[in-house]
């Protein structure tokens, strides 16, 4: 199956590396035009954009805090622009754990950030792009195994917001293709991204490593290839699904 997404115009949040990395490389690849996302990361991000350019595709990488309402704004208007007034795909990827914290520890400050940055900003990123998407236009938020399972040691606030992607992915979905746009979700499970390098010591990714069945992590080159399909028209009759890619962790 050769998926093209030729004359495309695609906004990934949280592209600097791992899966949305991963997701706007594989877009380019198959032909769209693709915007970075990034908070912190804007030598990683110039460095996509540059590999992305060679592709002959257009590519720049803009800033936000999607904690902050007035950032994610910004950006989509300031994308849109980039894009002469057309977002044709958006992939809700941008995430964060912060740092693993036992439930009884949170504080409401982390329940507020993490929920700010994990779940509102889909709602925000979503609702301020639609003037800008047209009938075909696809939605792709990533949400994860941790919605299935609760999450592992110290994440379940985590796993809480991410439930509650899937959740708005599905209301979303429903009423959204009533104008023309797709709206679908990943689960990504283990994934070997600098996410888990980050948030997960060695002996938690073993732990988790045991518990899926295909005994390996997966790829953010795997999550990035589902993204493409669901960006696609052959995805067409697919409204509110949400695809685990999970190497069996789950399977419901």
């Amino acid at each position: 199956m050769d998926i093209r997404l030729d004359g495309k115009n695609a906004l990934v949040t949280g592209s600097s590396t791992g899966i949305g990395r991963a997701i706007s490389m594989k877009f380019a690849e198959s032909g769209a035009d693709v915007a970075l996302h990034y908070y912190r990361f804007k030598d990683s991000a110039e460095e996509t954009v540059r590999s992305i350019q060679k592709m002959g595709r257009k590519s720049a990488a803009f800033q936000a805090d999607l904690g902050v309402t007035e950032d994610i704004i910004q950006l989509i208007e300031t994308v849109a622009d980039f894009f002469d007034g057309r977002i044709d795909i958006l992939v809700n990827n941008a995430g964060t754990l912060i740092q693993r914290t036992p439930f009884d520890e949170a504080s409401e400050e982390y329940w507020d950030r993490l929920m700010a940055i994990n779940f509102k900003s889909i709602f925000l990123c979503s609702q301020k792009a639609l003037p800008f998407m047209k009938t075909g236009s696809r939605i792709i938020n990533i949400s994860s195994v941790a919605a299935r399972t609760g999450g592992g040691p110290g994440s379940v606030l985590y796993a809480a917001s991410k439930g509650g992607v899937s959740a708005l992915t599905m209301g979303m979905a429903k009423e959204l293709i009533q104008k023309g746009i797709w709206v679908n979700g990943i689960a990504p499970g283990v994934i070997d991204t600098p996410f888990h390098k980050k948030y997960t010591p060695p002996a938690v990714r073993q732990k988790f490593l045991q518990s899926i069945p295909a005994r390996r992590e997966g790829t953010a080159d795997e999550i990035a290839s589902v993204a493409t399909f669901l960006a696609s028209r052959y995805s067409d009759y697919m409204v509110g699904t949400i695809v685990d890619v999970n190497g069996g962790m789950w399977v419901g």
